[in-house]
Order: C-alpha cells, then sequence, then structure tokens
C-alpha cells in the first residue's frame, strides 16, 4: 500500500535516514525542517501519515506542531507518530495528550515503525474512502447543511463501554481503576463480545486462552469487525507486539500498564472510533436522502427507476411477474386551493402514511411528485394487485383527512391504474405507460375507482 508521509525533524542526517526506510517500502516521503513549516505542509499537500520529530529548536516543538495539526479541520483526520530521545513517561503522555497516535522512542526499531505505519495507514484509507463519499455528497447536495459539521470536533469528548478480556486479575483491577473514571468496564476472560462495545483491551500475555486468537476473531467477525482493539503485550516482546499489529489490534501497551497512558490510548481510540461512525452514519443518512421523499418519507422517483428496471428483466427472462398502482388522490388542486399549501401538504402526509400502512412489506410505496404516487409490487400479478388497489382505495376513503389548519376534516378519495408485466418483450417504460392510462381511464370514469390494464387491453 503506498501513501505519503510527511517527515519532520530538524536534523537532515534523522530526514535522509527515515526518507531511505521509507522510500524502500515504496513510500512517497515529504520533509520539512520546523514545526511550523510542518502543519502548513501538511495543510497544503495532506500527506496520510506525519512523523514528528519533537526537539526542533525555534519556533514551535513537535507537541504543540501536533496539537495545531489536530486543531484544524483540514488535516486533524491525518495520523501523527511522535519520534523522540526522550524515553520517560512524561514526555509519551505529553505527545499522547498532544492527539499522536503513536510514540517511539529512538534509536527507531525498523520493524516495530513500518508495523506502526501499515497499521495507521490502512485505518487512514478507511477515514479518507468515507470522507470522500461525504464530500462527494455535498457536491451533490445530498447531505444538507445540518450534515456538514464535523464529526471528529463533534466527538472530542467520549465515554463508551470497555471490554477488557484478560486473565491476570491485579492486571485487569489496575485497567478497571484508570478507565473506569470515565467508561464502563466490563471483562470478558478468553471470548469476543456479542454485543460490539466501544473498545477492546485484549491481553496477549494470558495463560487461560489466545489473545491473538480473539484478536482475530474480533477482526473477522461481523459485529466486532470495526472495534479498535487495545492489545497489551510485555514491554520488550517486540516480536509478539507486531504480531498483535498485523492480527489487526489498533494499538499496543506494554505491561506494566500505566494508568495515564491507557486513559490517553483509550481516549485517542475511542475518539477515532466515533469519529468513523460518525462518517458512516451520515453516509446511511445522505443515501437515505438521495432514495426519499422528504415531504412524505416514501421513496422517490430515483428509487423506483432503479427498481422497477433489473424487475422488469427478471420478468422477461421467465421470472416472477411485476406488477405498478399508479395512485392520484382525486380533486387535490382544490384541496390546496381551498384550505392552501401547508393543509395541502398535511393531507399527503397523512395520504403517505396511510399508503405505507395498505401495502406489503415486500411492496414499495414511491412519491412521483405533487399527489401522483406508485407502488411497486415485486412477484405479484395483475389480479392480485388489483385487489390490493381496491383495498387501498377503500381504506383511503374510508375516514376523512384531519389536516391542522382545515375547518373540519376533508373527504379525500383516490384513482387507481394498475398494471403487470407481460411477457419478454415488456418493458420498464411499457409499463409504467400502462399503469398511467390506466389512471387516466379511472379518472375519466368518475374517479375513485381501480382500473386494471393488461398489454394492449383493459380489464
Amino acid at each position: 500500500m503506498s501513501a505519503r508521509i510527511l517527515v519532520v525533524d530538524d536534523l537532515e542526517a534523522n530526514r535522509r535516514l527515515l526518507e531511505a526506510k521509507l522510500t524502500a517500502d515504496y513510500y512517497d516521503v515529504l520533509m520539512a525542517q520546523r514545526g511550523e513549516e510542518a502543519v502548513q505542509l501538511a495543510k497544503r499537500e495532506k500527506p496520510d501519515l506525519i512523523l514528528l520529530d519533537v526537539m526542533m529548536p525555534g519556533g514551535i516543538d513537535g507537541y504543540e506542531a501536533c496539537r495545531r495539526l489536530k486543531a484544524q479541520p483540514e488535516t486533524r483526520h491525518i495520523p501523527v507518530i511522535i519520534l523522540t530521545t526522550l524515553d520517560d513517561r512524561t514526555e509519551k503522555l505529553r505527545g499522547l495528550q498532544a492527539g499522536a497516535e503513536e510514540f517511539l522512542t529512538k534509536p527507531i526499531n525498523d520493524v516495530q515503525l513500518l508495523a506502526r505505519v501499515k497499521s495507521l495507514l490502512a485505518l487512514k484509507v478507511v477515514i479518507d474512502e468515507l470522507r470522500a463519499r461525504e464530500a462527494n455528497g455535498k457536491r451533490l447536495g445530498v447531505i444538507g447543511e445540518e450534515l456538514r459539521a464535523d464529526p471528529l470536533e463533534q466527538h472530542r469528548v467520549v465515554s463508551g463501554n470497555v471490554l477488557v478480556v484478560d486473565d491476570n486479575a491485579s492486571q485487569i483491577k489496575r485497567i478497571q481503576a484508570a478507565l473506569g473514571v470515565e467508561h464502563r468496564v466490563s471483562v470478558l476472560n478468553g471470548e469476543a463480545a456479542t454485543a460490539p462495545p466501544d473498545l477492546a483491551v485484549v491481553s496477549v500475555t494470558a495463560k487461560s486462552f489466545d489473545g491473538f486468537r480473539v484478536i482475530a476473531r474480533m477482526r473477522s467477525g461481523e459485529p466486532t469487525r470495526h472495534l479498535p482493539i487495545l492489545a497489551v503485550v510485555d514491554a520488550d516482546d517486540h516480536k509478539r507486539a507486531l504480531r498483535a499489529l498485523e492480527l489487526g489490534a489498533h494499538d499496543i501497551i506494554s505491561r506494566p500498564i500505566d494508568e495515564d497512558e491507557i486513559v490517553a490510548r483509550a481516549r485517542t481510540l475511542m475518539r477515532r472510533k466515533r469519529y468513523i461512525d460518525a462518517l458512516r452514519s451520515r453516509l446511511d443518512h445522505s443515501i437515505e436522502l438521495a432514495i426519499t421523499d422528504q415531504l412524505t418519507n416514501l421513496y422517490n422517483r430515483r428509487f423506483l427507476d432503479a427498481q422497477l428496471t433489473p424487475l422488469v428483466q427478471r420478468a422477461q427472462c421467465g421470472g416472477e411477474p411485476v406488477a405498478l398502482m399508479a395512485v392520484d388522490i382525486d380533486f387535490f388542486k382544490r384541496c390546496n386551493d381551498t384550505y392552501g399549501h401547508d393543509v395541502g401538504d398535511a393531507v399527503l402526509r397523512e395520504f403517505a402514511v396511510r399508503l405505507a400502512s395498505n401495502v406489503r412489506p415486500s411492496d414499495f410505496a414511491c412519491r412521483l411528485g405533487g399527489e401522483e404516487f406508485v407502488v411497486l409490487m415485486p412477484r405479484t400479478g395483475g389480479d392480485i394487485a388489483c385487489m390490493a388497489a381496491e383495498r387501498l382505495r377503500r381504506h383511503i376513503c374510508s375516514a376523512p383527512f384531519s389536516a391542522q389548519g382545515a375547518p373540519h376534516p376533508i373527504e379525500i378519495t383516490v384513482s387507481i391504474g394498475v398494471a403487470c408485466t407481460d411477457g419478454a418483450e415488456d418493458t420498464p417504460e411499457a409499463l409504467l405507460k400502462r399503469a398511467d392510462e390506466a389512471l387516466y381511464e379511472a379518472k375519466r370514469s368518475g374517479r375513485n375507482r381501480v382500473i386494471g390494464r393488461a398489454a394492449g387491453r383493459a380489464a
């Protein structure tokens, strides 16, 4: 997996050494000497990962540069690995609290560095894909202003459910004491959770179960596939730490566990999970907006076209028939002219509720526009569709519509045209046309009735 990595170090020898290591693995490398330069370069070039030295003379140091990167909407989603010669607890916590995803001490172990780079880049690919889809939705106008706020900004404060998978009682107690202040912590000995939590802390040093197998199971199982995993390893066991990352752990922490460090790592992992979850949710919502009529919450014409064509094509090839109801509210213009468009909209919303409650779960109720509706009925012949249409017609006229703003309940009736696929030569356009012709015939015949039309004749 190729990517662009920004290396920030005031010493040219360090920059060139990292450049050589990364280019040998086919990464593109950008370089900066100062913190301010790194922040501006990251904003302009949008790298996939930043390797950031802490000690830089003049201007801002690596910690401040990281804080600024994480504060800017354009760069806050870019993972940062802080590099330093200062190997102590305080410096590590400063880096994690500044927003860095990882803290590595010089001299840097090449295998460990590349493993962390690959792990963070894999996650960045997911985020970039979700961001690109969201950007397309914004450009097409599908994602409205209410969804334009940056979800990473919205999820700075995180609290959630943490699952601890461990068999070391004293270590479990230490994790609970550290994370229990902000989160709800539960313990599971050796098995993956059936309901996904927000973070899993998995010990790969456990005696009674295989922690690697737990990580692999979580990464492959559908309920836990996107669950962030923090693996607990021995401090000097680099081989097992790398194995945990290869199997899908998002981060590692060494024993004995430092309570402040695990709190900082949990915050970073959970915040990132909320960010990705928010992006996915917004995309789901944007897709829903793209296929849904906003007034009635029924499907729209775009959805109808997407569903109708493959269903008719299957019917052409000998599959089950497809039926259409074309439904039109009688004298709806008179309702609008008499009571106003607000009342008319209320009538449409109530009509949509009655329509949706009188079709099968397998049917698709759609609004084409105005007072025109279509019900797409897969696996349905003409006779059954006409019976369903008559049931719907009776339900609509059985009780007046109560609309806010109207002086009294309004009597509403509908005219319905029904058509069904007929033979290998039938097309979606022909099916829609027959349903429309049957609808117009129902209106000409006095309205408040159902007319079914087979190919070339009325039924």
